[in-house]
């Protein structure tokens, strides 16, 4: 509020200026087209989402000191040895968030159409704009794993969605923070649907009305949910293999009187 006071306040001298120098028939209306004018170019600028869907490019959401931010992660896949790529300023919990998600995109493998060994000849890399802002937190966990099974798959995913969530190895999706900050992020930046965990039902209490109905959210407890909404194209199924028979444990035969009952 205080560095308000000091825009309008810096919008006042130079009216001021203006009217001691053209005199009482100077007008001023300040608009959104002539504001420039009096406090100079736009200091800071909106995020706004992607222009078309991308393979590889995923619309996260991350919490601020100053509120909340949409964060883009993008994904690619190049020839290698398997190593896992990480950048753009990423603290050491967003980087095990990285690992836990490979992990889990490697173990259904088999569901994204690739071979079991597919990770032995790439190199992925996960890169997360703006490089010199530091991030850090699990809450991007499923948006790293999405971009990563998008750059495996070459399926492009949705423009007009954003997620957050934390993931674990077996695909579970666990509860974030800031869940009011990051859906007025989302909503600031065009987006009106998002992919939540479940257990963050409960905090849409604190989310103002007019901005929960004008907002599409799926609650959804594993990563196979989030791949089956983000991604434009359905992902191959998984063939399930038939359980096999578990043959009766063979019991030696019961020696005296018991065995005839």
């Amino acid at each position: 509020m205080r560095n308000l006071e000091r825009e309008i306040g810096n919008i006042c001298r130079k009216v001021a200026r203006k009217v001691v120098k053209e005199g009482e028939r100077y007008n001023a209306a300040i608009t959104g087209e002539n504001v420039n004018d009096f406090l100079g170019v736009i200091k800071f600028r909106d995020t706004l989402a992607h222009e078309k869907s991308e393979i590889g490019l995923v619309t996260g959401l991350a919490w601020t000191e100053v509120g909340g931010s949409i964060l883009s992660t993008e994904a690619t896949v190049v020839d290698g040895k398997g190593k896992l790529i990480l950048t753009g300023q990423l603290g050491d919990v967003m980087q095990e968030s990285g690992q836990a998600a490979l992990s889990y995109v490697r173990s259904r493998a088999q569901r994204l159409g690739l071979s079991r060994d597919f990770y032995r000849s790439l190199d992925i890399h996960v890169h997360v704009p703006e490089g010199a802002i530091p991030k850090d937190g699990p809450s991007a966990g499923i948006t790293i794993a999405t971009a990563i099974a998008s750059a495996l798959s070459k399926i492009p995913v949705r423009r007009d969605l954003a997620m957050t969530g934390e993931i674990t190895l077996r695909g579970k999706v666990l509860p974030i923070g800031g869940l009011k900050e990051k859906l007025l992020a989302a909503h600031r930046a065009g987006i009106f649907e998002v992919i939540l965990p479940k257990d963050n039902d409960k905090d849409l209490a604190e989310v103002p009305e007019n901005l929960r109905n004008a907002m599409k959210l799926h609650f959804v407890e594993t990563m196979d949910q989030v791949l089956a909404i983000a991604l434009e194209q359905p992902l191959p199924q998984m063939s399930e293999e038939p359980a096999q028979p578990i043959a009766p444990i063979a019991t030696p035969p019961v020696e005296g009187p018991a065995a005839h009952q």
